[in-house]
């Protein structure tokens, strides 16, 4: 049976380029061929932003090159839904953390029932909110 994860962004992104990154524990879950992992399309906003600001250029040169990028990796891409903009309305934001893309990656994993891999500690507030959290622990 196949097991689904939702990735973070910064988990992506060193999956893709810095994968000493991750934790021995997201490596092994991410080697794991019954796996199935998805991206939010935010996370795509999020990696467009930082290309076109210049940040990643050893792995990419436009922000173009992230789509073939997170295909290769069999990476699939989690729609915005509307179950989804339904648990983002009812999260409660925790103090100090004000990013509406972090809420909407949280929502998704919420709505979606599927553990949310991050190495963000922010996230760790959500987890009375029925957020499943996988820390990645650098």
């Amino acid at each position: 049976m196949d097991t689904r994860h939702l990735l973070d962004t910064n988990v992506v992104l060193f999956f893709l380029i810095e994968r000493d990154e991750l934790s021995l524990r997201v490596r092994n879950i991410t080697e794991d061929y019954n796996n199935v992992f998805y991206v939010s399309m935010i996370s795509v906003v999020e990696m467009t932003h930082l290309v076109k600001a210049g940040k990643f250029r050893k792995k990419w040169k436009s922000p173009e090159e992230i789509m073939p990028a997170l295909a290769e990796a069999n990476f699939i891409l989690l729609p915005i839904k509307p179950e989804h903009l339904d648990a983002y309305a009812r999260l409660q934001a925790t103090q100090g953390h004000n990013d509406p893309f972090d809420h909407i990656i949280i929502s998704q994993a919420i709505a979606e029932r599927i553990p949310l891999i991050s190495s963000d500690h922010k996230f760790e507030d959500y987890v009375n909110q029925k957020l499943t959290l996988i820390f990645n622990e650098r």
